[in-house]
């Protein structure tokens, strides 16, 4: 299988300012990623996606590859994820170059297991899926069957639909919550069913200790705490 491991790093961002190139741990947020990425045995090709030149030159004194710039109308906070990976895609088509999977690696989740990109994509080469996406379980208070939400008359009913409520917590259900480490797809599945999902989503849980998602200024100083904790 040919993967294309895709990295989105765009200049702009209003929560945490110059979020990809910013330090964390003495080092741009970004490097972790590429990284992680450039480190795997599976990946055919790691890209990385911005708009930024100092991005994109950040990205190739790692050894990413950069062959194109992404257009600002891709790049702004309201874009979405999927038109970038298309964009990507036909990008390298251009080129010659086509993958029969994008393995979408975002640099706000820069702490990945050694290995778990390698895992993840021998997972998805096993199963007839359209994706995978890795994971992490949710605690039981926040599990959907005990989560609520309010009705047209200001009354609580079970997130789910459950006409019932799950009393003891060992009868609760697995769940999890979509971790942001890895977003696995087949091409087709992005161009021919528009989708990052398709129709049937395997997944691999993260069981790594240091994870964090970040989006704030919070995050960020937890990953900090995270990275003197752990000595990533």
């Amino acid at each position: 299988m040919n993967v294309l491991g895709l990295i989105p790093a765009r200049g702009g961002s209003k929560g945490i300012p110059g979020k990809n190139t910013k330090l964390l741990g003495g080092k741009p947020l970004l490097q972790y990623t590429a990284v992680a990425a450039l480190a795997s045995s599976r990946l055919t090709d790691v890209v990385l996606t911005t708009d930024d030149e100092s991005i994109a030159h950040l990205g190739r004194l790692y050894g990413v590859q950069v062959p194109f710039i992404r257009p600002a109308a891709l790049a702004n906070d309201t874009a979405p994820t999927l038109p970038v990976i298309v964009h990507a895609l036909q990008a390298l088509a251009q080129l010659g170059r086509h993958y029969d999977a994008v393995c979408l690696l975002q640099p706000t989740t820069p702490f990945r297991p050694a290995g778990f990109i390698d895992i993840a994509i021998q997972t998805f080469a096993s199963t007839s899926a359209d994706s995978l996406v890795s994971v992490r379980p949710v605690p039981d208070e926040y599990n959907p069957h005990w989560t609520f939400e309010v009705t047209p008359e200001n009354l609580l009913r079970v997130a789910t639909g459950d006409k019932t409520i799950i009393s003891r917590r060992q009868d609760l259900p697995k769940t999890y919550h979509r971790d942001g480490s890895i977003y696995l797809s087949l091409t087709d599945t992005i161009l021919n069913k528009n989708s990052i999902y398709g129709d049937s989503i395997a997944y691999l849980e993260n069981t790594n200790e240091a994870y964090i998602n970040i989006d704030t200024p919070h995050d960020w100083q937890r990953a900090e705490n995270l990275l003197q904790q752990f000595q990533q």
